[in-house]
């Protein structure tokens, strides 16, 4: 068995290594995944060379030996458990023997039932749709008020405390931490907005699937929608923390041809309107607004002249006494206070009260503002946002439940094509961008790790034919993942992606096993037809007995629960009906496949021989 073990050895570190190269947010998961079943292989290996002979000899008992206590104890209680197993094993593999013998001679069938099934293969990421990181429970949901423009604070903090009530009245939800006069959009300053963090009871606490985060957001969002007061929406967190202020997607609309604020504002809210009635799409909003009630302060700079009030003057009494102005440290009590010089309140609430600030003069007396400054009504964005130094207005959203990330991208990307302008232009980013720059990774290095198993066969086996044998087998891995998923309503995300990966490794390990004892068998002078059969009847046991534990190992991932649920489940359900279906698949066309590619490695041997030839031990 050194050969098989050595071999699967190899065809995994194969699989694995290409894609610990993988550069980007996306090479960060393959990389910790592909380093880890790297390393674990070659311990196993080694594991399995030297210390488990040394072990079987120790714990090992031919079938004449005379049974020890424990095993008399185990016959006595599970023995005709085992004679039955024996025996249903032992029909079923007589059963299966005859199932090879008939599809090993009807090669042109099987070929034909395969071509079918790699058409289905094709066809079955049409089923899936694409996805990228999972959604995630994290314990808490971001919730945030755009009220109308021009509220004041005092109106956002009854809003807000008003979500709060609301969320703590809700089961699962510990606590609801309130920031009125804060907007979500880059976290700034904003009269009109605030954000509520809502807080989930432990996972221990929330087993039921009614008090999952998902769960509760919409009964939050049933909550939130009878507050006419503001525009309110709540997302779960970023899937990755520090990619964006929330879960979904979010992309930027630039004005790239300068055709100004309205515009702008204009193109978001036919963006909006469209999104909001898209199926595929919930909660579509945007911070940028053109409507906010400003005033400007025009300063007669020639009279300020003429009164002898320096310009810089003029500014920094606006700032102190409308803004603020840091003055210096105090030490009291043991501790550091800033001083912070600002008018009160009542002095800075009217336009008026602008005209009513003094500044001083070159003669040191003191000036009214008014004099000098005239106070204008306007509108404009409460924050002017650039992106790549263009103008820009953002459009944020999630998928609706039942859709996935990739499907909502097309959605949105859909409408954008239709809507903008000539002159304006879109652009994702946060975590919705380091998808799109992933886009079909697996697609370009998947094809790379089957040509390094290749080659890593070709030299095992001296044989350009053979690696076929087992590399054929592995897109009936993929078939199987992708109809577990697609079955289980999955995406096809990253965490499916890598399950490939691994499912490409341990399809072609069973192969493996059959190649491997078919081709010692024929060079001990089988033919090439009954050394495949009597392969597969000697390797039955072992395939099932691994691929069986190995199914059953993943089985918990499926049922997961807790935090990181959701990333364990996308590689349990992908794995485990992968494995389900690759072993069944296996063990029926890797004696096929076998048979077909010796066959055409001795005929083209034969052409240029002349001589029939012969398997070659390695």
């Amino acid at each position: 068995v050194t050969g098989p073990i050595i071999a699967t050895s190899l065809v995994l570190a194969s699989v694995f290594i290409p894609i610990a190269f993988i550069s980007g947010l996306t090479g960060m998961f393959y990389k910790q995944f592909a380093l880890t079943i790297v390393i674990a292989t070659f311990i196993s290996m080694l594991n399995s060379l030297t210390l488990s002979p040394a072990l079987c000899a120790l714990l090992l008992r031919s079938h004449d030996a005379p049974k020890d206590r424990l095993a008399k104890i185990m016959d006595f209680l599970f023995g005709w458990l085992f004679n039955l197993f024996n025996k249903v094993f032992d029909k079923s593999q007589k059963g299966y023997v005859k199932g090879v013998r008939v599809f090993a001679s009807r090669k042109l069938i099987m070929m034909t039932l395969f071509s079918i099934l790699i058409g289905l293969t094709a066809y079955s990421f049409t089923l899936v749709p694409p996805g990228y990181i999972p959604a995630q429970d994290k314990q808490y949901l971001i919730s945030f008020a755009q009220l109308p423009t021009g509220s004041t604070l005092e109106r956002s903090e009854e809003v807000i405390r008003e979500m709060a009530d609301a969320a703590l009245a809700e089961p699962g939800v510990v606590s609801a931490v309130q920031f009125p006069g804060l907007s979500v959009n880059g976290f700034v300053n904003s009269a009109s907005a605030g954000i509520v963090f809502v807080t989930l009871d432990d996972f221990k606490n929330r087993t039921d699937p009614n008090l999952s985060a998902d769960a509760i957001a919409g009964r939050l969002q049933q909550k939130y929608g009878a507050i006419q007061e503001a525009f309110i929406a709540i997302f779960p967190p970023p899937p990755v923390q520090g990619l964006g202020t929330t879960g979904g997607f979010k992309l930027q609309i630039e004005d790239r041809n300068d055709q100004g604020y309205k515009v702008l504002d204009d193109v978001v809210n036919e963006v909006k309107a469209k999104a909001n009635q898209d199926p595929a799409l919930v909660g579509v909003y945007s911070n940028y607004n053109v409507n906010v009630p400003q005033l400007f302060a025009n300063l007669d700079r020639t009279k300020a002249v003429q009164l002898g009030i320096p310009v810089d003057e003029v500014f920094r009494t606006l700032q102190i006494y409308l803004g603020s102005l840091y003055v210096n440290d105090f030490n009291q009590f043991g501790r550091t206070y800033q001083v912070i010089a600002q008018a009160d309140k009542e002095f800075r609430s009217t336009p008026q009260d602008i005209g009513r600030l003094q500044a001083r003069n070159s003669e040191g007396k003191m000036v009214p503002l008014a004099s000098i400054i005239n106070v204008e009504e306007s509108f404009g964005p409460e924050v002017a946002m650039h992106y790549n130094s263009y103008r820009s207005a953002d459009i944020n959203g999630d998928a609706a439940p039942g859709y996935s990330s990739g499907e909502a991208q097309a959605a949105i990307t859909k409408i954008l094509d239709e809507t903008l302008p000539a002159g304006m232009e879109f652009e994702w980013t946060e975590l919705t961008y380091q998808q799109i720059l992933a886009g079909n990774t697996a697609i370009f290095v998947f094809p790379l790790c089957l040509f390094l198993v290749f080659l890593v066969l070709a030299a095992q086996y001296e044989s350009l034919a053979l690696p076929m044998a087992v590399i054929l087998i592995v897109p009936m891995s993929i078939l199987s993942a992708m109809v577990g998923v697609h079955i289980a309503g999955g995406d096809n995300n990253i965490f499916t992606q890598i399950s490939l990966f691994l499912l490409a490794g341990l399809a072609s390990k069973n192969a493996i096993l059959i190649v491997e004892f078919a081709h010692i068998l024929e060079h001990q002078g089988r033919t090439t037809f009954e050394a495949a059969v009597e392969a597969s009847r000697l390797r039955l046991r072992p395939i099932l007995m691994t691929s069986f534990a190995f199914i059953m190992g993943v089985l918990p991932l499926m049922i997961s629960d807790g935090a990181g649920s959701e990333m364990r489940q996308a590689i349990g359900t992908a794995v485990f009906s992968g494995m389900l279906g690759v072993t069944f698949f296996g063990l029926i066309f890797t004696p096929v496949f076998y048979v077909l590619f010796r066959k055409i490695e001795i005929y083209f041997s034969k052409d240029k021989n002349s001589d029939k030839i012969k398997a070659q031990p390695w």
